[in-house]
């Protein structure tokens, strides 16, 4: 496993609609190694593969007891509620923003060795896999956030000194 490079907001890879994976061997298996280790490295929730420049249908993310969740080629089959909550990006570092998703979703995809995946989520990972599946789509949060905050600004609304 190795540590990557995170692409920030300005990088071009960040803006392409990423290409389908359509071969599942020990390429891919590193890369999913990769990403998961650099996700955790950089205490990230969720890293899609253009944030560290491939510009693949790749994400990994993980929830507060730290599973992780692996998806290739994933797809929104279902999406129901809405929520604005505060969210950050490991490509737009010192940049915060209230944003507006889903409460629940139903995502497919594949895994790593191919096969197909459904998860049903809710709450912070659903937040999560929305956020990561738009970096393949070439969206960032910034795009879809009412209010942008510093790390100064979060940290008074929070409730900090």
């Amino acid at each position: 496993m190795a540590l990557r490079q995170i692409r920030r907001s300005g990088d071009s890879v960040l803006r392409v609609q990423a290409e389908p994976v359509s071969r599942f061997n020990s390429g891919l298996h590193q890369l999913l190694d990769d990403m998961n280790e650099t996700m955790i490295a950089a205490d990230g929730a969720g890293l899609a593969a253009p944030q560290i420049g491939i510009s693949k249908r790749v994400i990994v993310a993980r929830d507060e007891e730290d599973t992780l969740i692996e998806l290739i080629n994933p797809v929104l089959s279902s999406v129901q509620g809405s929520i604005v909550e505060i969210e950050g990006c490991l490509s737009c570092p010192g940049i915060f923003g209230e944003v507006d998703r889903a409460e629940y979703i139903e995502v497919t995809g594949l895994d790593r060795d191919g096969k197909e995946v459904r998860y049903e989520l809710e709450g912070y990972l659903a937040r999560v896999v929305q956020h990561e599946i738009d970096h393949l789509d070439g969206v960032l949060f910034l795009d879809k956030a009412t209010t942008l905050l510093t790390p100064e600004e979060l940290e008074l609304l929070r409730g900090g000194d």
